[in-house]
């Protein structure tokens, strides 16, 4: 099994509510904002370089979406620069009353800093704010750093597919959880 293989499908991690989440306090020269228009090349230099994306992703296809706006999208910025980012979406599959946490990435020079943590943190708070009752997430098995980061944030694995438990023991062994 090399590295960055993929298994189908994603797994799910689930919040099941948002009462447990701290407040937001970044470390010194780091602010967390919305996106704005005429930033979407920050959103595609981001996720293209933290998912190692050989293609361009289009900020044009999360635009397309129906919960679209750019108060959802956030960016975690060091000196007002953005390096980092996570989307406070919603997705009817899941329900009415829950969130989705999407398209979550940092830059690889800032990786390791916790920056995934507080961007994805606002985007949580966000959800909140707009009134949802708990949150999904879809990730790979190998992205072991963002999979720490859910759980210690308050996801837990959420089972859709028979193959996720045994996926998950070796996740659990892997990050010695």
């Amino acid at each position: 099994m090399g590295n960055n293989e993929r298994f189908s499908p994603q797994l799910v991690m689930r919040l099941e509510c948002f009462d447990s989440l701290p407040s937001l306090e970044l470390p010194e020269g780091y602010t967390v904002r919305a996106a704005r228009p005429g930033e979407e090349s920050f959103w595609v230099d981001i996720i293209n370089d933290s998912f190692g994306y050989s293609e361009n992703r289009s900020f044009n296809d999360l635009k397309k979406e129906p919960c679209f706006s750019y108060d959802r999208v956030f960016y975690v910025c060091y000196n007002d620069i953005p390096v980092g980012t996570a989307s406070s979406w919603h997705r009817k599959e899941w329900g009415e009353d829950v969130a989705y946490l999407h398209m979550v990435g940092v830059k690889k020079e800032f990786q390791g800093k916790k920056l995934g943590y507080y961007v994805s943190l606002k985007a949580l708070l966000d959800m909140k704010e707009r009134g949802y009752k708990a949150c999904v997430l879809q990730t790979d098995d190998f992205r072991e750093a963002a999979i720490k980061t859910y759980l210690r944030l308050g996801f837990d694995p959420y089972i859709t597919h028979e193959n996720h438990p045994e996926r998950w023991v070796r996740i659990r062994k892997n990050l010695n959880i």
